[in-house]
């Protein structure tokens, strides 16, 4: 059976204990699982955590998930858009399980970050290859805005791979459990993270230039490389958030 909303469902027990283990849920802690479809994780969260926030969209598996809960009482069961629900209504911090569709890591991702400062971890069941992004350091070519814009606030680790024939039906891609370690504060110390992040998706935008090239759109751009320590005739990828760091403060 699949979600018209695109997801997949994992029964596997074995790789689904291996997630629990992963995100290191705790009895103190308060877990928001995103996606709970039939309730398989929903299960193995409420027998480790304080209590299960689970979210769900979808009203006919909501129902289904109520059923199969009853005796459940740390389970709280809410059917809302994960993209729009408001996480600040929920008193006092929590961890983030989720099995989610994979269309929508992205905005999910940047949405729960914007709420670090209660979220102290985060674990993702996620399509291998954004996996790979997350995770990529300077140099590969999975580095790019998606590596430093989750690196800024977040230390992510690739904990396992997941194959497809684990799910019904089976995904078109293999997937990967990431664990995100996250912080309420920018791992780096940035003057202004708008005009870093702006400077960095202008960078990626033409990777295939140097770095010079591709941010010769930013008055003083040799004088801030020159200043900050960068050879200008690297492409971006080649560039550590660090170097990323100094050469936006040169430029302001």
């Amino acid at each position: 059976m699949k979600r018209p909303l695109g997801q997949h469902f994992l029964f596997d027990k074995s790789i689904l204990k291996k997630i629990m283990d992963c995100s290191q849920v705790t009895p103190d802690d308060q877990v928001v699982e995103i996606g709970a479809g039939t309730g398989t994780l929903t299960k193995l969260i409420s027998g480790r955590a304080r209590k299960v926030i689970a979210i769900e969209i979808d009203r006919r598996l909501v129902a289904k998930l109520k059923e199969r809960l009853p005796t459940r009482t740390n389970v709280e069961v809410i059917t809302a858009n994960a993209l729009k629900f408001p996480y600040e209504s929920i008193k006092g911090k929590f961890k983030v399980v989720a099995n989610i569709p994979y269309y929508i890591t992205t905005p999910l991702l940047f949405r729960l970050l914007d709420f670090k400062e209660k979220i102290p971890s985060i674990t993702l069941l996620l399509q291998k290859e954004i996996a790979s992004r997350i995770v990529a350091s300077s140099g590969g070519r999975d580095y790019g805005v998606l590596s430093i814009t989750v690196q800024l606030h977040t230390r992510p680790a690739l904990k396992f791979l997941v194959p497809r024939g684990v799910f019904s039906p089976p995904p078109e891609v293999d997937s990967a459990v990431v664990h995100f370690k996250v912080s309420p504060k920018p791992l780096f110390k940035i003057q202004n993270e708008q005009f870093f992040l702006k400077v960095v998706k202008t960078a990626f935008s033409q990777r295939r230039k140097t770095i010079l090239n591709s941010l010769k759109s930013f008055e003083g751009i040799k004088q801030a490389l020159l200043q900050a320590g960068i050879d200008s005739k690297l492409r971006p990828e080649k560039l550590s958030i660090g170097d990323f760091v100094r050469l936006t403060d040169a430029l302001q």
